[in-house]
């Protein structure tokens, strides 16, 4: 598999994401003084990849870590950095609370079962540590609440909770100079513990928080970097179709029918018919 990285400005370098096991983003923000880390990977495998390959370009090696949220995929890599960690409290209750775990297939059924983890998530667990596996779930050294601002040297971090439906701790991370905002997985519909889920009005509510950062360059996790225009474009059914559910509730066919006609299109695609059905559940 290639490994594809890419400097986003002269002091941003991205890796980007890998679907096969949930590999997200990672990020290494540089200044004059230190280097941040934006997720930790979802293994010490996929930590070690970018760590090389800032090696191989001659950047300076993360000083710090910043953790978006707790999923497994953001942060089970973290012990491969040893570096102090920043995270939200209620990332750091959720890591705490997956201290004991070792990674065994009892293990990873039982979370499942709990709804601390999904089924798709532990395939990929599977996936990405292979077998015999060993999992060491660490837990952050800073604890904040609201936002924690960094100073890397000429460059400046500013990581912000948001909340959301896909994870309660979701935060942002916005490199103020570089106009570069990175979302995590914020946007995401939930994904543990139930159907999957929109809450239209909070959805909405975020939106208008991240347009509010005029950031030139927005990152999802498991996404590709977009432009600002790129993104409200690509976004556009998504914010239709939850102001529709915001006035319609769980009326399906209405639903339906009003986002049909706003896109002009006789079918749905896939991807937003899943959306609908997620959206739907939110406002049940």
């Amino acid at each position: 598999m290639e490994h594809k990285f890419q400097e986003l400005s002269r002091h941003i370098l991205i890796m980007h994401a890998e679907h096969d096991t949930d590999r997200p983003i990672l990020a290494a923000v540089t200044g004059s003084r230190r280097t941040l880390l934006m997720d930790a990977g979802n293994s010490p495998a996929h930590a070690e990849l970018f760590r090389q390959e800032l090696a191989r370009r001659g950047w300076r090696q993360p000083d710090l870590l910043v953790l978006t949220h707790w999923h497994w995929d953001h942060s089970f890599g973290m012990t491969a950095w040893n570096v102090p960690v920043i995270a939200h409290e209620e990332t750091a209750q959720a890591l705490n609370r997956l201290g004991g775990l070792s990674g065994s297939d009892e293990e990873l059924e039982h979370l499942v079962r709990e709804g601390a983890i999904s089924e798709g998530s532990a395939e990929h667990i599977r996936l990405e540590y292979g077998s015999p596996r060993v999992i060491t779930v660490s837990t952050p050294d800073i604890i904040f609440n609201g936002s924690i601002t960094v100073d890397l040297g000429g460059v400046t971090c500013e990581l912000s909770h948001v909340g959301g439906d896909h994870s309660a701790d979701s935060c942002v991370l916005h490199v103020i100079e570089d106009k570069v905002l990175f979302l995590g997985d914020a946007l995401g519909p939930s994904v543990y513990g139930g159907p999957r889920r929109y809450s239209s009005t909070g959805f909405l509510k975020l939106l208008e928080r991240i347009y509010g950062y005029k950031a030139a360059l927005l990152v999802e996790s498991h996404g590709v970097p977009m432009t600002e225009q790129e993104f409200r474009a690509d976004l556009v059914p998504w914010e239709r179709l939850a102001r529709i559910v915001d006035v319609f509730g769980d009326n399906r066919e209405r639903v339906l029918l009003e986002l049909k006609a706003y896109l002009q299109l006789e079918e749905l695609p896939p991807g937003l018919l899943r959306s609908v059905e997620y959206f739907l559940e939110g406002a049940r």
